[in-house]
């Protein structure tokens, strides 16, 4: 896949787990809920349907108590190896008011653990910027490390 620089943010890991758990933690959305905001911020509810046009859905709680639900779409579901979403398209392929990114997560086998792979893609530079100025690597980065720990555990 080509990247954009202008378009899309990165990130990569080395997880210690391996992707079937990986792929459980992205997709069962009680074990979702342990790991996906950085802490402290909280992700209250979730619903995911790991299948193309499935809901993506997930509601977030900050410490001050201010609330960030994001609803979405799946476009790709390929158990243990990956899953695409967008805010493009809600479930069902509806189109959405103000879509804002798509994600690509890959995971792959990497000696006893996970290569991991988070793409963002956005619009326009403008909304990448804003989403690496709203803490892009170190959000998602401190949400990569508590999926470790959440998928080293099943």
């Amino acid at each position: 896949m080509h990247l954009d620089a202008d378009l899309d943010l990165r990130l990569e890991r080395h997880l210690s787990a391996p992707p079937h758990a990986v792929w459980r933690a992205w997709t069962e959305a009680d074990l979702l809920m342990r790991w996906f905001a950085p802490k402290p911020v909280r992700t209250e509810e979730a619903t995911i349907e790991p299948r193309p046009g499935g809901r993506f859905y997930t509601r977030m709680v900050m410490p001050d108590g201010q609330e960030i639900a994001g609803d979405g779409c799946i476009l790709a579901a390929e158990p243990d190896r990956r899953l695409v979403f967008t805010d493009a398209l809600g479930p069902g392929w509806r189109p959405a008011a103000a879509p804002f990114m798509t994600a690509i997560v890959t995971m792959e086998p990497d000696g006893d653990g996970t290569a991991y792979r988070a793409v963002v893609l956005h619009a326009d530079r403008a909304a990448r910027e804003k989403h690496e100025d709203m803490g892009f690597a170190q959000g998602w980065g401190a949400a990569a490390d508590q999926l470790e720990q959440v998928a080293a555990t099943l």
